[in-house]
């Protein structure tokens, strides 16, 4: 087996759990690929290395991965929705960050995650993408996300007014601070801060969410992902900030965008003895009450 690995930077949390996987995935035979910037801040610092080799981008992985693991949180899993692409490689996240409902394996679990690799007892979850059409390219080729599409005022500027249709008919004009359209994934992210309801990932479906919207009887909506969203703004501005996941450009007022479901999914691995449900219940602290 062939295993990626990527991180954006090795940090003090890293020192006790990477020479660990490596050190277990070289005494299993398996050939290592370290994301380039990431093998550079760390190779000096972990003594006796086993061969490690290095990537840079989508086409060093294309045929020559088996899996990626990334080590952080959940913002460092989504950066490798732009290394694995339409590849269908899978993606396993250890959690060395803060809540993780992607990156979900313990950091302590690093021995679990190698024993379920060598006997394949995990399973592969198909996360539903967004894909996003613009009347100007801004974000090149990866014009897709896992978590969600948001459309968001300026700091300085006032609220601004986001016109939405559904397949081409029109559904409302949110006065807000913006709009949040997200997957299923994305429903436990930015959109549940805003008041979002949590969307299992198997669900077949979008969610718009309002962010501190001004026309008070604006709630989050739940429609089908075979639809297609479109949207125009208005702002007093001359620009407002269009993101995907964690990418943002700022656009003018002109711009205009739509939004569909990406015709290929996203691949996260999980333990076997690892749920949906469980994830739910550890990371909102469902239940966590003196008298439990």
């Amino acid at each position: 087996m062939n295993i990626a690995i990527y991180s954006r930077i090795y940090k003090k949390d890293h020192s006790s759990h990477l020479p660990e996987l490596l050190y277990a995935l070289n005494h299993l035979g398996y050939k290592i690929m370290v994301y380039e910037p990431y093998l550079k801040s760390f190779h000096r610092q972990i003594p006796h290395l086993p061969v490690l080799h290095s990537f840079k981008s989508h086409t060093d992985l294309v045929n020559n991965v088996d899996l990626m693991i990334s080590i952080g949180g959940d913002g460092t899993l989504l950066d490798t929705v732009h290394f694995v692409r339409n590849s269908g490689i899978p993606v396993a996240g250890i959690n060395i960050g803060r809540l993780g409902f992607l990156a979900d394996i313990n950091k302590g679990d690093i021995n679990t995650l190698i024993s379920a690799l060598h006997s394949h007892n995990y399973t592969i979850e198909n996360r539903s993408l967004m894909h996003v059409d613009t009347s100007r390219a801004i974000f090149g080729e990866i014009n897709y996300g896992l978590n969600e599409v948001t459309l968001t005022k300026t700091d300085s500027s006032s609220m601004i007014v986001v016109h939405t249709f559904l397949n081409g008919e029109f559904l409302n004009s949110f006065w807000a601070d913006g709009l949040i359209a997200c997957t299923p994934t994305g429903s436990t992210a930015y959109s549940l801060s805003c008041g979002g309801p949590i969307v299992f990932p198997i669900a077949h479906s979008f969610v718009l969410t309002p962010v501190a919207p001004h026309n008070l009887n604006a709630r989050p909506m739940v429609i089908p992902d075979n639809t297609i969203l479109s949207f125009e703004v208005e702002t007093r501005a001359k620009s407002y900030l269009c993101s995907i996941d964690s990418r943002y450009k700022k656009v003018e007022r002109d711009f205009k965008l739509a939004i569909r479901k990406e015709s290929f999914d996203f691949k996260l691995l999980r333990l076997s003895d690892t749920s949906y449900i469980k994830t739910l219940r550890k990371k909102l602290m469902w239940g966590e009450d003196t008298r439990n």
